[in-house]
């Protein structure tokens, strides 16, 4: 008798011990989620990247990017995914700029970093190929960058959608244009000292101190207003093609600089 009950205990310590496990990890998944935690790691995301910028030595051959986002202000900036984090390396500090970022609950550190850049955000998605991403509040989103354009706000924009294709810009971009008139400006901005994040769908770059920078503006690309489907998708492809040139430059500026 003795026997059976020993063995009918510990399965039951395993159960137990098993269920405690499981509500400690998940009051810790609460934890870093927590408000005070995002705002933490923002902060430290912050310094951090202020840090990687003042120690960076943008190479010979980068576009004068600031007098091109001058010149074309309010533009709307696009950029690749996984670049995402060098974005606020180049906005000139002079010139007002909103940033469009997804709502989900991973994104709320990075908006806590670009507005301590200085950067306003509207939160909702650029809309996959073939939608404006309506189903992730990019309709409205669409609504309030355009506002902000006509404030006189440039727009940065991740041309290609959370959990899409990397490297595909979504018609969210093609149709900002067109409803505002203004020019994408494609965009890149490389790294020589970072660390790839090969786990993510995007292959996000960290960078790190002491690199060497470049940072390549393509020229702007108008969408008319009066564009149907099969123009949006010229336009589509078109911006994907130029913002990836643009990264390509950037890429062989890296890697020749002396």
């Amino acid at each position: 008798m003795a026997d059976e009950t020993a063995g009918n205990a510990a399965p039951l310590k395993r159960s137990w011990l098993h269920g405690w496990r499981r509500r400690w990890r998940r009051i810790g998944r609460d934890v870093l989620r927590s408000r005070v935690a995002t705002v933490l790691a923002g902060a430290a995301i912050y310094r951090g990247l202020c840090f990687v910028r003042a120690t960076q030595k943008e190479v010979p051959g980068s576009s004068d990017w600031e007098r091109i986002l001058d010149e074309e202000h309010p533009a709307i900036v696009g950029l690749w995914h996984g670049q995402h984090l060098l974005a606020p390396f180049f906005r000139p500090s002079k010139l007002p700029y909103v940033a469009l970022l997804s709502r989900s609950a991973d994104a709320e550190i990075n908006a806590i970093v670009v507005e301590r850049f200085g950067i306003a955000t509207v939160r909702g998605s650029g809309g996959r190929a073939g939608t404006v991403g309506a189903q992730k509040g990019g309709a409205r989103a669409l609504i309030a960058l355009r506002r902000f354009l006509a404030d006189g706000f440039g727009v940065c924009m991740i041309a290609d959608v959370p959990k899409g294709t990397p490297r595909k810009a979504g018609l969210g971009i093609v149709t900002l244009a067109r409803i505002t008139g203004r020019p994408v400006l494609p965009s890149a901005a490389v790294t020589s000292r970072r660390y790839v994040v090969s786990s993510s769908w995007d292959k996000t770059t960290v960078p790190l101190p002491f690199g060497r920078l470049a940072m390549v503006v393509g020229e702007p690309i108008t969408v008319p207003a009066d564009a149907d489907d099969a123009m949006m998708e010229i336009k589509r492809r078109e911006i994907t093609r130029a913002i990836e040139a643009a990264n390509e430059a950037a890429e062989r500026l890296v890697r020749d600089a002396p």
